[in-house]
């Protein structure tokens, strides 16, 4: 019990020095990088990195609730951070929801006008020559059976051929009139960007 009773007298006087020291001294509070208050009575306890921002205060007469060095969490003091600029203007619709430009996208429509130029020019071709192995065929009713063979071989592919372009002319027709302008719309693109310039 005598031990007990030392070990609470002690305590007793060493919380009045500490107080008389809070009272009598100034209090130095400074925010560590992690935005933890720190105060100290002593200017050789604050890091020399935090020592530009200290704050110096008179105590009051209201004993603190804790008077030390260890952190205290507070709300870190809000930063400012380099704001982002909007674009505007014609930069403002530069891309669409997948990120890709006005290039990516009259590129894309340019190369399938392209196939669909070839496609058609190829099918007009090949089915004229089918047209005309169709009147040579007509014409050699008194030729050998050899020639009529030829003939009918030489029409049939080019028959396959006119069909197999017509095919591709028709893909290609059906990409630029329904395909890219959905997609356009589903990616919400500039719907200006599907339009081929006469000069291109």
């Amino acid at each position: 019990m005598q031990k007990r009773g030392i070990i609470i007298i002690i305590t007793m006087i060493g919380f009045l020095f500490y107080l008389g020291l809070a009272f009598g001294q100034e209090v130095y509070r400074w925010v560590d990088e992690k935005g933890m208050v720190h105060f100290t009575d002593d200017l050789t306890l604050v890091p020399e990195k935090y020592r530009g921002q200290i704050q110096q205060k008179i105590p009051s007469k209201e004993p603190p609730s804790s008077q030390s060095t260890s952190p205290q969490p507070v709300e870190a003091p809000k930063t400012m951070e380099p704001k982002r600029e909007t674009p505007s203007g014609p930069e403002a619709t530069q891309r669409d929801a997948l990120g890709r430009g006005e290039e990516w996208w009259r590129a894309t429509v340019k190369e399938w006008d392209r196939k669909f130029v070839t496609s058609r020019t190829n099918y007009e071709n090949a089915y004229s020559e089918w047209k005309v192995k169709d009147q040579e065929l007509e014409a050699s009713k008194f030729k050998p059976d050899s020639v009529k063979r030829k003939l009918k071989s030489e029409i049939k592919a080019l028959e396959e051929k006119a069909k197999d372009w017509e095919k591709q002319m028709n893909a290609a027709k059906d990409m630029l009139e329904n395909v890219l302008p959905k997609q356009a719309r589903d990616y919400r693109a500039n719907p200006e960007w599907l339009k081929i310039e006469k000069n291109e």
